[in-house]
């Protein structure tokens, strides 16, 4: 699989010419068959294993107190969550635009990422500048970005090495021709050595993660045309910037 450095050095390739942008475009294409493909392959027989452990579990019930059951379950979950990754990630690329009330949209978004950590905590803050314009994005894929950051966040506070005091903050303003969102956390922070690496793909410091949430993300937030950055001190906190263009050429 590519990773992002790679896009960006051929997506330079593909800025020198028609035909060596025409070339690669296809060659991409075709790779993102290839991995739509043989996540659609494992898909089919992994949900067949589900559905046959379902089964015995209705008709041998005792299978439940059996050892490593549950561990059984999980691991058939943790492949069904990286195939969606996956998948994911794959079409990140591909957007479906229209005309987003910014206000309205993230005040929504906001307030659900909210609701799921009313039972922490967490503090949690969003100052939303009440002049964002409209813009054409795709919001399915801008909200499964900033939700995995501000999960991310989430993960950081709670962990062992986070600042005594859990806090997030979604912070949006608007500036010449741009949008900047800035998610900051008091979480347990990212190590210097790993900073670089962290938008790559299968990259992960989580026992549980895919390695591939934050791939997603920075390959959404530039296929709008935007970018993102980050800044962290291990345990005190990180900050990611995302900046997307008001006019994009979509």
């Amino acid at each position: 699989m590519f990773s992002s450095t790679d896009y960006d050095k051929l997506q330079q390739i593909m800025n020198e010419s028609p035909e060596k942008s025409d070339l690669l475009s296809r060659l991409l294409e075709f790779h993102r068959m290839e991995i739509s493909t043989i996540s659609h392959e494992i898909r089919n027989p992994l949900t067949l294993v589900y559905s046959t452990l379902q089964l015995l579990e209705s008709q041998h019930p005792e299978v439940l107190s059996f050892r490593h059951w549950n561990e059984l379950h999980q691991d058939i979950e943790y492949m069904n969550q990286l195939l969606q990754d996956l998948s994911s990630y794959n079409n990140g690329e591909r957007l479906i635009c229209q005309p987003v009330d910014l206000n309205t949209y993230l005040k929504v978004l906001a307030l659900s990422f909210a609701s799921s950590i009313v039972d922490t905590e967490i503090e949690f803050t969003s100052k939303i500048a009440p002049d964002l314009p409209t813009i054409s994005l795709d919001s399915v894929k801008i909200k499964q970005a900033l939700l995995n950051l501000l999960r991310n966040a989430r993960d950081a506070v709670l962990s062992d090495n986070a600042a005594s005091h859990p806090s997030i903050c979604m912070e949006v303003s608007t500036g010449e021709k741009q949008i900047r969102i800035i998610i900051s956390d008091t979480g347990c922070g990212i190590a210097p050595e790993d900073l670089s690496s962290i938008f790559e793909p299968f990259v992960t410091h989580k026992s549980d993660g895919t390695g591939l949430g934050l791939a997603i993300t920075k390959r959404i937030i530039v296929s709008h045309g935007g970018s993102i950055d980050v800044i962290s001190t291990p345990g005190h906190g990180t900050i990611f910037t995302i900046l997307l263009p008001i006019q994009q050429n979509t």
